[in-house]
């Protein structure tokens, strides 16, 4: 079949053009991307294999191989492993099949920092492309497994690529990169040099558990200059040789591992170009044993919260690879955690449906997710900046554990953090708030809503901020639920600003205060319940209000009743929930509801249009305060219009 050739997606385009520019300055790296796309390719054979006793794949001898020509200028990273058909070549490579591409693209752009901008890269797990960092053409040759016919792919990077099916092609992948020029300004080494190639598996790939092979030859740039082998002298048939050590980190002695080694299996089990925030060891010894080496990334990747994204821990068994992405290790709120699991006694055959069910991995699962949690609280004290950037990335994620685990909870309620009105630029903790509530303050009080900014203006605060009582400001999405599961913290309950009735005067007001109420409530009694009869549609009851001391009205759900943006996000699930009415408050205080109440006692119920208009209004205004949607704008606008004209 002769060439076709296909334009890469556009965002893939453009991804490549900032890969291809420098993007990331050590070009290093892209020995240990195609390194390890080829150890996972590895990986995925073994299972298959595994699995499928027909599929009638050679394993006999799985590996990696680097072959450098320094005449040709090309570097070859061949694998025997899975290899990809010709569908997955055009899938895998010429697209980019992830949600949330175009965020990340001008992300990319609109970053200045080169470290920055590969951490956004890495998000997507497209190392692949970093080969065109170093390559002016690259060439993959695949066959996978099972099948009889190849696949050749071939591009330069400038928007276009070739496929072609190919006759003969070993089992596998290989990858050749026509390389550029020499230039050592520009960190552009010589990557035919074999002293070079092993440098960098050395470094970024040493504890992969395949075999990384080469030609036997000098191993240093001393032994080169003294003429023990030059590389292009080599004969063709030389002797390979095993570079890396393929030693598991996990099951070395923490002496014999250093921090950057721990780093780059970091990086090679997530795809992630940047160092992690946190390592974490365990090593369970006895009736059941088992290590784990965990990691706890820098940054949340791009799709932390999408349906596609892949969580869990890679499971190997005695040092043999299982499987990757192993979900019952660990929570579901944890999915940002990355690393590898080894157990002695589970079996080589084990599936993910006997793994549910299986009691040694859900004392795994116990164990690592208190571990994981127990790492974080000592983060709060021992490094505030490293905590900070843990609850900043992952903390709705994290979250998350507070509407299901509940052996748990308290452990993550201890580690929440929020914004609060105490201090700007400074989240609170519960504990925090607790220790600054005021004398004879029984609640912790909180407000949920889409942004900072529209909490700390909401109407339902004026009463708080008058009295200096501190209130939590929640304001992700996953706040609207957690809080109605969470009945307390340290013995005191937590309370909505904009749910029920509130009292900040309770215990403080005397004989002329109450009577004082009494005698208001009496003065609006009859507008309350002609106003709860004109908006009777939208609201079930019209009230004084005791929490605003600015705004004329403002909207409250009943104590039990669920908000506004919880019945949104339900319908949006697809659950079929009523419609539930609140209650309008009214400002007594206000100079727009005095003249109504006093228009009101004028003219009675019978009062006409006018003032049933204003009741409209002021409804109206309470719903837009709070970031609502007007069931009828045109009818709104039309209300203000004539009111202000009188």
């Amino acid at each position: 079949m002769s060439a076709e050739v296909h334009e890469f997606q556009v965002e893939a385009r453009q991804l490549l053009q900032l890969m291809i520019h420098s993007i990331y300055s050590n070009k290093d790296v892209f020995l240990r991307e195609l390194i390890s796309n080829a150890s996972d390719a590895l990986d995925k054979l073994r299972l298959q294999a595994l699995r499928n006793d027909a599929l009638g794949a050679d394993v006999s001898d799985l590996h990696i191989a680097l072959e450098a020509d320094a005449q040709a200028r090309t570097l070859t990273v061949r694998d025997n492993g899975v290899g990809m058909s010709r569908d997955e070549v055009v899938a895998l490579i010429g697209t980019i099949a992830s949600s949330g591409t175009a965020k990340l693209l001008k992300e990319l752009k609109d970053t200045k920092d080169a470290d920055a901008a590969a951490g956004l890269i890495g998000q997507f797990g497209v190392g692949f492309y970093s080969a065109f960092m170093v390559a002016d053409e690259v060439t993959v040759v695949t066959r996978r497994a099972g099948e009889s016919q190849g696949t050749r792919w071939t591009s330069r990077g400038e928007g276009t690529y070739s496929v072609e099916s190919v006759g003969k092609a070993p089992q596998g992948t290989a990858v050749t990169l026509h390389l550029k020029p020499v230039d050592a300004e520009n960190q552009m080494h010589d990557y035919t040099d074999g002293w070079k190639l092993r440098e960098i598996v050395k470094r970024y790939s040493d504890f992969i558990t395949w075999p990384i092979r080469m030609p036997a030859h000098a191993t240093t740039p001393a032994d080169m200059d003294s003429g023990s082998g030059a590389e292009s002298s080599e004969p063709a048939e030389a002797a390979l040789e095993t570079v890396n050590s393929m030693k598991a980190l996990w099951a070395r002695s923490r002496e014999e591992v250093t921090e950057e080694e721990y780093h780059e299996l970091y990086k090679h089990l997530a795809h992630d170009w940047l160092d992690p925030l946190e390592t974490v060891r365990l090593q369970a010894e006895g009736t059941f044993e088992y290590q784990a080496l965990l990691f706890i990334p820098s940054h949340a990747p791009h799709d932390l919260f999408t349906r596609d994204h892949r969580r869990g821990l890679q499971l190997y068994v005695k040092r043999v690879h299982i499987m990757d992405d192993c979900e019952e290790l660990l929570p579901p709120y944890l999915r940002f955690v990355k690393g590898v699991v080894d157990s002695q006694d589970l079996s080589l055959n084990v599936s993910r449906e006997i793994l549910q069910q299986d009691r040694q991995i859900q004392m795994i699962h116990r164990r690592l997710t208190k571990k994981v949690l127990a790492t974080i609280k000592d983060l709060m004290t021992s490094a505030p900046d490293r905590y900070a950037t843990v609850w900043r990335e992952f903390g709705p994620a994290l979250k998350e554990g507070l509407l299901g685990d509940d052996g748990n909870r308290d452990t993550l309620l201890g580690l929440c953090s929020f914004a609060s009105t105490h201090e700007a630029d400074e989240p609170a903790t519960l504990a925090q708030y607790v220790e600054r509530m005021k004398d004879g303050q029984e609640e912790i009080y909180y407000l949920t809503g889409d942004s900072r900014e529209a909490v700390e203006n909401s109407p339902h605060m004026e009463a708080f901020r008058a009295k200096g009582i501190e209130v939590l400001l929640l304001t992700d999405p996953v706040d609207e639920i957690w809080v109605t599961t969470v009945p307390a913290f340290d013995g005191k309950q937590l309370r909505s600003v904009a749910k029920g009735t509130v009292d900040l005067e309770a215990g403080e007001q005397d004989a002329q205060t109450d009577s004082d109420r009494e005698s208001r409530q009496k003065e609006y009694t009859d507008l309350l319940a002609w106003m709860t009869g004109v908006l009777t549609e939208d609201v079930k009851e019209v009230r004084l209000s005791t929490r605003l001391t600015v705004s004329p009205a403002c909207l409250v759900s009943d104590t039990h009743d669920i908000t506004p943006a919880l019945e949104n996000m339900y319908r949006a699930m697809g659950q079929d929930v009523p419609h539930t009415k609140r209650i309008l408050e009214l400002n007594p205080g206000h100079a727009l509801v005095d003249s109504l109440n006093k228009a009101h006692t004028e003219r009675g119920d019978d009062a006409g249009a006018g003032l049933s208009g204003i009741a409209e209004l002021l409804y109206g205004m309470a719903l837009i305060a709070e970031g609502g949607a007007l069931k009828d704008p045109a009818r709104f606008a039309k209300l203000m219009a004539d009111h202000l004209a009188v």
